[in-house]
């Protein structure tokens, strides 16, 4: 059985008072960190905004974003996948 990788962009992202922003597909279970696929060629920084800006409406300068790690874990919504994610913090002051 062969496990395909998932590359992506996600960030923890924190609000003024603290609380977590999470996400969470229509009709799945899990909760996760806003953030998306990186496109070949694409930089994760890049990526994570452009999918901010796509799925939330929120627009965050790339260079705002502080890297925190790569981090591996299996998919939570695609079987036979891993997921490999650039993760990024943001602080975000608008609702």
């Amino acid at each position: 059985m062969t496990t395909r990788t998932i590359r992506i962009a996600a960030a923890v992202i924190r609000d003024e008072g603290g609380r977590l922003l999470l996400v969470r597909k229509r009709g799945t279970k899990a909760f996760m960190q806003a953030g998306g696929k990186i496109e070949p060629g694409e930089l994760p920084a890049a990526a994570l905004a452009r999918e901010l800006r796509e799925e939330l409406g929120i627009v965050v300068d790339p260079g705002a974003a502080s890297h925190l790690g790569l981090f591996s874990a299996p998919a939570a919504n695609e079987p036979d996948a891993r997921v490999e994610a650039e993760l990024f913090e943001l602080s975000i002051t608008d609702e």
